[in-house]
């Protein structure tokens, strides 16, 4: 199992302007988020705040990366960079399960420190996320186990 690491070098992968859309979309949600918010209440405000604000922004790039990668190598790329979407899609619930902590967290302790709830509810956002996440692996792995083994081999052999 590869463990989490964290690497700036990914920066470098994308143009400027990428960045720059990632940045005004999240933006872009952000304030529609607040003016939802200031119009119709917090409650109602609340609801937008799930809404991803660079998803699709970031999967399309993630897509459009990869197939750029693999027709410099030779090849068309177009079901890798799907694939490398879908992987990325599968993350975001997890991210979603770690923001769900920080809101716990910080909503529990807003009355103290702000700044010291701050870094604990981002703390928590971390620990939970990367929980998550190794628990999803961790039962992909033990399914493909026992799918290799009702098929009468295993699942790594078959490159599951």
């Amino acid at each position: 199992m590869s463990p989490v690491r964290f690497s700036l070098s990914a920066l470098s992968e994308g143009r400027w302007y990428e960045h720059v859309i990632r940045f005004v979309l999240g933006g872009a949600v952000t304030t529609f988020t607040g003016y939802i918010s200031s119009r119709y209440g917090a409650s109602v405000g609340g609801i937008f705040l799930g809404l991803p604000a660079i998803f699709c922004a970031s999967a399309t790039l993630i897509e459009k990366h990869e197939v750029r990668r693999k027709r410099e190598a030779g090849f068309a790329g177009a079901r890798r960079g799907r694939q490398a979407a879908a992987l990325d899609a599968a993350g975001a619930p997890l991210g979603a399960i770690g923001m769900l902590c920080f809101a716990s967290v910080f909503a529990l302790l807003a009355r103290s420190n702000i700044p010291i709830t701050f870094m604990v509810a981002s703390f928590a956002w971390v620990v939970t996320s990367i929980a998550a996440w190794y628990l999803r692996r961790k039962s992909r792995l033990v399914r493909s186990s026992r799918i290799g083994k009702k098929a009468g081999g295993s699942a790594h052999s078959r490159g599951g």
